[in-house]
């Protein structure tokens, strides 16, 4: 998917829990396919399972993001009604992987698709319940840090405009256009920011029985606008289930609207880029666009 992601091997996987985790080193390692991004993933015996950045590195900041997520995850699982995933371990890097890596306790699940989900009003309002607990955690005053989602939506307006310029043959790029000058001028978010997850992508919910059971992947976790985990309501639910979420965490339109407006941006730079090589993620940017424009 990158041009400068590395391919970690299952064998340069088992080496390296060998070397710093030896009360693992008996535990089987399989490679697990995902549409994932971000990190290649290994489950490792029944219980346990290992991330390895796509794009690792020796600069210390890596590794910082990676314990600040762990930190995020423990914090969070003291207030969501569902669950996140539970910190094991950070791994360094060695011999075959040139950065960190972490460990984490298996959730069992499915990535979450319509065709999953038994009841549609009842995984939004879940998802709301989910949402409204992750924006009531006291920040402690704390504010978006000025880089990443969260912050003013019109600060991604030459990106955006930039993808659609390079979507041409891929969607209606005229129709998103007028519906992104719309979001972007929407009213700001000028209450105080809150904790928020900011990539509620289908593929980070994960479903079991039919209902929502974890909410995964925290790498972006931070405080901004909580307009940014509105994200679902498009790349996820239809029109009838798309209320129920935005009902359940009464919503006002200047909200709304700056919610559209960040699953249009995700999405649409999400298609050009991953057309070839992601087409999981390039079909949910597609469902995206056209709920969008509903």
């Amino acid at each position: 998917m990158h041009t400068d992601q590395v391919d970690v091997t299952a064998d340069v996987v088992a080496a390296l829990v060998a070397e710093q985790f030896p009360e693992w080193r008996a535990l089987p390692v399989r490679p697990l396919a995902s549409s994932g991004t971000v990190n290649s993933l290994f489950r490792l015996g029944p219980e346990i399972v290992l991330r390895f950045p796509l794009r690792p590195t020796a600069d210390p900041e890596l590794r910082a993001e990676l314990r600040r997520e762990q930190e995020y995850a423990r914090l969070l699982a003291a207030h969501l009604p569902v669950a996140v995933p539970e910190p094991l371990g950070l791994g360094e890097s060695g011999e075959g992987y040139p950065g960190p890596w972490t460990a984490y306790r298996w959730i069992a699940g499915e990535p979450a698709r319509p065709d999953l989900i038994d009841d549609p009003d009842a995984f939004a309002r879940d998802l709301a319940g989910v949402v409204a607990a992750l924006h009531d955690i006291d920040s402690g005053g704390r504010a978006w840090p000025g880089f990443g989602r969260g912050g003013p939506l019109a600060a991604q307006d030459a990106g955006v405009r930039s993808a659609l310029a390079d979507s041409g043959q891929l969607t209606d790029t005229a129709r998103l256009a007028g519906v992104w000058d719309r979001c972007r001028e929407a009213p700001r978010h000028d209450d105080h920011d809150v904790w928020i997850h900011a990539d509620l992508m289908p593929g980070n919910l994960l479903v079991r029985d039919g209902r929502l059971a974890a909410v995964i992947d925290l790498g972006t976790v931070g405080v901004g606008d909580p307009a940014v985990d509105l994200m679902p309501a498009w790349n996820l639910l239809d029109s009838g289930p798309r209320e129920t979420y935005r009902r359940a965490l009464g919503v006002d339109d200047a909200t709304w609207q700056r919610g559209r407006g960040w699953a249009l941006m995700q999405a649409i730079n999400a298609l050009p880029y991953y057309v070839e090589t992601n087409p999981v993620m390039a079909d949910i940017a597609r469902h995206t666009l056209r709920a969008v424009l509903d």
